[in-house]
């Protein structure tokens, strides 16, 4: 049992909470308004937001790993916390590809949960996530690279609307000569989807999608669609599902996901 006391509740923000947990080697979950992050004695193990595809819609998506693999070791392993072993020891993934995919999930997931650093809302100690430790992050590296993110999204594109909101094309605008990559995030673009949505269309990573929707917007190829506007930071209800039961509402929308395939 993790020995965490409250004193997290006095910061205003994630990352002061998130500071107090790893001092005091917590283990347990702290949600916030953007999602959750899972500690693991003090260090970050998970991380998770409704504004980023989660890993099982990456690695499915992806090909890398088949849908009914993926559930049937969210079925056998879920219960354990040891979904990631169960991939790995079923040979659904290489150990080293799902570390990588992992940690790529968890540093896009951050970035969202802390890119307002807004005030934490419950702490639930020996919480644990059924995806299971795959490796553990310290808190400072995670804020920092968080932070890190936000001044490079910044200067190419200082409107952080682009990251949240649906998103339309500039009638009339040239295109000119587009990098693929970029040209490939630009055809997903239809008035409707999100950067989210973009990314997990693309089976790409969501941190990579902003960079290249900010450059579309700085070239003056995309803009917030039009009647659209940024969820309130205050309102948890502008996010799909709330952060009260995370694993519940993680895995309904990892399996509308798939379905929608």
């Amino acid at each position: 049992m993790t020995t965490a006391t409250t004193a997290w509740a006095a910061h205003g923000t994630m990352s002061g909470a998130l500071g107090t947990l790893a001092a005091e080697g917590a283990t347990g979950a702290l949600s916030g308004e953007r999602g959750v992050v899972y500690l693991l004695e003090g260090r970050v193990v998970h991380v998770e937001s409704a504004l980023t595809p989660d890993l099982g819609a990456l690695l499915t998506r992806s090909g890398a790993v088949p849908a009914d693999g993926w559930w049937e070791a969210v079925d056998r392993g879920g219960i354990h916390h040891r979904v990631g072993n169960r991939l790995v020891a079923d040979g659904r993934l290489a150990a080293g590809a799902l570390e990588v995919c992992h940690l790529g999930a968890l540093f896009d997931a951050a970035y969202f949960v802390l890119a307002h650093d807004t005030r934490p809302h419950r702490f639930r100690p020996d919480a644990l996530h059924w995806l299971g430790a795959v490796r553990s992050v310290p808190v400072d590296t995670v804020v920092r690279e968080s932070g890190r993110r936000r001044a490079l999204l910044e200067r190419i594109w200082p409107d952080p609307d682009i990251d949240v909101v649906p998103l339309t094309r500039v009638p009339g605008a040239d295109t000119g000569d587009l990098p693929a990559r970029r040209g490939r995030t630009l055809a997903q673009v239809d008035g409707a989807r999100t950067a989210a949505d973009i990314a997990a269309s693309l089976a790409c990573r969501t941190y990579h999608t902003l960079v290249e929707l900010r450059r579309l917007a700085a070239d003056g190829l995309v803009t917030a669609a039009p009647g659209t506007s940024a969820p309130a930071a205050a309102g948890r209800e502008a996010y799909p599902g709330t952060w009260d039961d995370p694993d519940t509402a993680l895995l309904r929308r990892l399996r509308d996901a798939l379905e929608a395939l």
